[in-house]
């Protein structure tokens, strides 16, 4: 059955938006080129768009002829202003953006454990107006009027499990009380914007298959590593987010190499007692490594990044490969020392420094790579997802080395072929995703055809 001319109408009119989200600026022209529409069909579109305030004229092409041909048409980027949060144990992370995503204010505040709920929550929503502020945003568009600059959607990206039938963020065992009371608190602040919640690690997940290291990939699994563990399942392009909204809670599985089992309200004893944040600082002061100042997803990734680059540096010293030396049964460490012992001069004595570091580094990141790859064998071994990304800060600064070491793992464990990547965004990945998130809701909403 052929579409009626209201619904091809708005086919082409969100084609066309969707294009002009994706490349920026285009001519009437191009948008042709680019859709495969008639010349008449797109003039109509231009027009139709152009009168309900969505583009507008932002400029001319580069070429030769002047006139109504060249002229580059454009989303109406202050049609309505975007808050992304990512909500943290410590403190808050805040942006605004236009519609089409250009950051225009950030804001940082710490939120102390000696603050109680209330002043938690008031702390955080004045960073979310502070950012409005520096943005010049609206706090919500006159009543009746069209809202230009004003915030049309807040997307939040919080730890723990949100309730896939009221979008509610659950109460989970360890997360501080505000976090629970925060969106209730903006959506009765801001009562016209489209207040939204979601799992941190899905966004993260999002913003990597978006703009990071899965952009190739319809179906992957996201590991993040940072202060905590958690897991995102992208399937065939979908987010999955199971019954309860728990899929790839992963802290909680049992694991061995913990001294117990997790609990329903405390995920000690999982996956999150190997490869959390303390986890890692444990393991760094076994190996000799100094340890992070704080055992949070930076100062974890503080210490990988230094380990990382010692075995580098112990590499380019004796002229090993740094996959080689990390070979857990290869003794490769033993045989850098040997080769800075036969070295001559000063070039001796730096040698066998940078080796006595890197081993200690090699030892570090090869035991921290059978901890990740535990976890995810499990998940490869139930999904077969064909791709795992390192997520987190600690995956990113882990970066190519440390994600090698995880998959060779995977390879003597599983007979499912997995890649293993590291995040290319890293801790930013949740700010990101939120973003994304919040400018998809609002252009869905801002781009609907007009009801009739």
């Amino acid at each position: 059955m052929p579409a009626s001319p209201s619904t091809a109408r708005a086919i082409n009119d969100r084609l066309a938006l969707g294009l002009l989200q994706q490349e920026g600026p285009l001519t009437a022209g191009r948008l042709k080129q680019l859709t495969g529409l008639s010349r008449p069909t797109v003039a109509d579109l231009v027009e139709r768009l152009t009168a309900s305030g969505l583009i507008t004229v932002v400029g001319e092409s580069g070429e030769q002829r002047r006139g109504p041909n060249a002229r580059l048409y454009g989303i109406v980027a202050d049609r309505a202003r975007l808050a992304a949060l990512d909500v943290r144990t410590e403190g808050v992370l805040v942006l605004v953006s236009d519609l089409v995503g250009r950051v225009l204010a950030e804001v940082s505040v710490p939120v102390g454990d000696d603050l109680g709920t209330g002043p938690a929550v008031e702390r955080a929503v004045a960073a979310v107006e502070r950012a409005m502020g520096e943005a010049g945003t609206a706090p919500a568009p006159p009543e009746g009027g069209q809202g230009w600059g004003s915030l049309h959607t807040v997307g939040i990206g919080a730890p723990g499990l949100v309730d896939p039938a009221t979008g509610d963020l659950r109460d989970s065992g360890g997360l501080p009380l505000w976090h629970r009371r925060l969106a209730a608190a903006l959506q009765e602040r801001l009562p016209r914007a489209r207040v939204t919640v979601e799992n941190e690690t899905n966004l993260a997940a999002v913003a990597e298959q978006r703009e990071g290291a899965a952009r190739d990939r319809d179906t992957f699994v996201l590991l993040w590593l940072g202060h905590g563990v958690g897991a995102a399942v992208v399937l065939d392009g979908r987010l999955r987010r199971g019954a309860s909204g728990g899929t790839g809670e992963i802290g909680f599985l049992p694991v061995p190499g913990t001294v117990s089992l997790p609990s329903a309200t405390d995920c000690e004893g999982g996956f999150h007692s190997l490869a959390g944040a303390a986890a890692i600082g444990s393991l760094a002061r076994s190996c000799g490594l100094p340890a992070p100042g704080t055992t949070d997803g930076p100062g974890a990734a503080e210490v990988v990044a230094g380990a990382v680059t010692a075995v580098g540096a112990a590499a380019a010293a004796t002229g090993a490969e740094p996959g080689v030396a990390m070979r857990a049964d290869s003794g490769a460490t033993k045989g850098a020392d040997t080769r800075a012992v036969t070295a001559t001069g000063s070039g001796a004595a730096t040698a066998a420094t940078a080796a006595g570091a890197g081993e200690g580094a090699a030892r570090f990141l090869g035991a921290l790579a059978d901890r990740i790859a535990v976890g995810a064998a499990s998940v490869t071994a139930i999904l077969d997802p064909g791709c795992v990304v390192l997520g987190g800060e600690v995956g990113q600064a882990g970066g190519a080395l440390l994600a090698g070491l995880v998959e060779e793992r995977l390879r003597r464990m599983s007979p499912l072929v997995t890649e293993v990547r590291a995040s290319t965004l890293g801790g930013t990945a949740v700010l990101r995703g939120a973003l994304l998130t919040a400018r998809d809701r609002a252009q869905d909403e801002l781009f609907a055809p007009p009801p009739r």
